[in-house]
């Protein structure tokens, strides 16, 4: 007779003659996994690989230019602002558990000489954009 510790109180007895073939794998740490990889929250803005997790899908996008080629959004970085409410507070008050998610964006505004069509950079602007609030993902592998 085998006995399983599965992390709870409560030890599983096994009364087969079978043996197990396989462990099994810990499924919600491969979720909560792949969504850390996916955010990338605890990586600073500018250690972030650009094929990987939100940051690919961010340089997928950007950059973006008008019709005319006067003026391009370019994509500098994001990061997530600490929760507002924690998981309990959240569960309590019947509120989402998320993050405020900011986007660093250029704008690069160009003069277009008309006679000979060179482009001259006239102004730059960078600004922190609120793109909304990302859920976060418990320690549970739920969300709220």
């Amino acid at each position: 007779m085998g006995e399983i510790f599965n992390g709870r109180r409560r030890i599983r007895k096994k009364f087969g003659t079978i043996q197990e073939v396989a462990e099994m794998p810990n499924l919600i740490e491969v979720q909560k996994s792949s969504y850390d990889d996916f955010l990338m929250v605890k990586e600073p803005p500018g250690g972030r690989p650009d094929d990987h997790g939100l940051q690919a899908v961010f340089k997928s996008v950007f950059p973006i230019s008008d019709f005319s080629g006067r003026a391009t959004l370019e994509f500098v970085g994001y990061e997530f602002e600490p929760p507002k409410y924690d998981v309990d507070e959240c569960m309590q008050r019947d509120m989402t558990y998320s993050a405020p998610l900011k986007v660093k964006l250029r704008l690069i505004v160009f003069d277009i000489n008309e006679e000979t069509g060179s482009k001259s950079i006239k102004d730059v602007k960078e600004q922190d954009v609120y793109m909304g609030d990302m859920l976060l993902m418990t320690s549970n592998g739920t969300f709220i």
